[in-house]
């Protein structure tokens, strides 16, 4: 199928890395792909981020996107993680910039909320709106698959001009449903 748009989803991490393809035809948003980069096993870290430079220039290659979406590190206590996160996130990024893919980076509470209507929703309530909008079959056995799904859904959602600040609240699910009726399926 020819899609008009094709984006890349990468939810970065040197344990786990998340892969989610999503096609766009016609508005209609359709999954591609989706898969998970299993580093743990590898010793070093440059070794882990090699690995990571090399599979999304492969990803990249095959399914031919013409963006890439990326969840920005979060802050968090553990300065070293941190650390690892923002380097494995910046290897992602200069595979796509190495390609001339444009890059899109949004944060963890800013992709929740894109999805689920709440910034501070769980990996797995993300995960089951995920399974619905996009008619996943099965369950992926790893969660940072949804998560980087989730990146790529949510700069969909942005349009073609994606925000970066101003993240809108909604009083409750009936408001979020009443102003995201293309995200509910029946």
């Amino acid at each position: 199928m020819d899609f008009d748009k094709i984006i890349l989803g990468i939810d970065p991490g040197t344990n786990n890395m998340g892969i989610g393809i999503i096609g766009i035809q016609n508005g209609q948003v359709s999954l591609i792909a989706m898969d998970v980069l299993k580093l743990g096993k590898l010793g070093s870290h440059a070794l882990k981020l090699k690995k990571i430079f090399e599979t999304v220039l492969r990803n990249i290659d095959h399914y031919r996107p013409d963006e890439l979406a990326v969840e920005s590190p979060f802050f968090g206590k553990n300065v070293q993680s941190m650390l690892k996160l923002g380097r494995a996130q910046g290897v992602a990024i200069a595979a796509a910039l190495f390609r001339d893919i444009p890059v899109f980076e949004y944060s963890p509470r800013k992709i929740k909320q894109s999805i689920t209507g709440k910034g501070a929703a769980s990996k797995e309530q993300v995960a089951a709106m995920l399974y619905n909008i996009l008619q996943i079959k099965g369950v992926p056995d790893n969660l940072d698959i949804t998560d980087a799904l989730a990146v790529a859904l949510c700069h969909f959602y942005q349009g073609d001009h994606p925000k970066n600040a101003g993240d809108k609240n909604y009083s409750g699910w009936k408001a979020f449903i009443s102003e995201n009726p293309r995200r509910v399926s029946r």
